[in-house]
């Protein structure tokens, strides 16, 4: 018998096959009769029917537990083929697991309630200082719903202003123009998901990086839409990016009042929906603090002398 097997793809195949392959090596010394080829997503197994089939059931419990749990070693294996339970370290509010395994939680009284509100809201605003997990929260909770297949895509956008300096002419396609002001996004993405499963999702369109400038005439469904460092657009920038939201559609929208590089005569996109969107239904407001700061204890400082 032959049966080729397809992974969830939000599986780390890195996690799934082990160090060394060592996960392959640890399943083709428990079923020595049956041949394994694992390359990328696909796992082929050639062999006696009734072995294949153990093999297959196996297999197949152990990509759940890697997906749930985002771990997988030989003793996990060895477990789910005596039929118990793996052990694995429970991580009070886990968002998700990231590269190789990493545990993603939400460390603070603010990240929680972000987390605990995006089940309930459809739009969101974390309003806090640097340095309080905003951006990468919501950024994880962005993946967390790809990976759970609640949506088809994650858009991602920030304003393109300089926090105090002229950038001057950028050589360049667009993308090399405005990926310097994305960075802090790709950074965050290539904590949480492999190397080359993000270049394929970018590639496909699933996960969209781009300057809010790109969101006028869109209509955002079926996504997780993140707008990173809100404080520096004007009103009628903002007003465009909210309403792009599309049926089952989700947004976060991040910043710090207390940053803002626009120019002096020119109000804050973020401030005035602060101020108009506070009481209606559907909105969730999470106001970080100083005591959600997890950088260096020295930012905590900082914050509150600038302050």
């Amino acid at each position: 018998m032959e049966k080729i097997l397809e992974l969830n793809d939000a599986i780390d195949t890195a996690v799934f096959y082990g160090v060394n392959n060592k996960n392959m090596l640890c399943l083709r010394n428990m079923f020595p009769a049956v041949k394994i080829i694992a390359r990328g997503y696909n796992i082929k197994l050639s062999g006696a029917a009734d072995e294949v089939q153990h093999l297959e059931d196996l297999i197949l419990k152990a990509e759940r537990f890697c997906t749930e749990h985002g771990v997988l070693d030989e003793k996990h294996i060895i477990a789910m083929q005596s039929g118990q339970q793996p052990a694995t370290a429970g991580h009070d509010n886990l968002i998700l697991h990231g590269v190789n395994g990493r545990p993603i939680i939400a460390r603070t009284e603010g990240q929680q309630q972000l987390v605990h509100d995006f089940s309930d809201h459809d739009m969101l605003f974390a309003i806090g200082p640097a340095g309080s997990g905003k951006t990468y929260t919501a950024i994880a909770l962005a993946v967390r719903a790809l990976k759970n297949k609640e949506v088809r895509k994650i858009v991602l956008s920030r304003p393109a202003v300089e926090a105090g300096e002229k950038l001057g002419f950028l050589p360049g396609d667009m993308k090399e123009k405005v990926d310097p002001y994305l960075q802090p996004l790709y950074d965050a993405l290539q904590d949480m998901l492999p190397a080359q499963k993000l270049q394929e999702y970018m590639e496909r369109g699933v996960i969209q990086i781009a300057p809010l400038a790109f969101m006028r005439g869109r209509t955002l469904a079926d996504a997780v839409v993140v707008l990173d460092e809100a404080q520096n657009t004007t009103i009628p920038q903002l007003k465009m990016f909210l309403t792009r939201l599309g049926i089952g559609g989700k947004m976060i929208i991040t910043g710090d009042l207390t940053q803002i590089d626009l120019p002096a005569h020119q109000v804050s996109g973020l401030k005035d929906a602060t101020a108009k969107l506070m009481e209606v239904e559907g909105v969730s407001f999470v106001f970080f603090g100083e005591r959600d700061i997890v950088r260096h204890p020295l930012v905590t400082r900082i914050v509150k002398a600038y302050k």
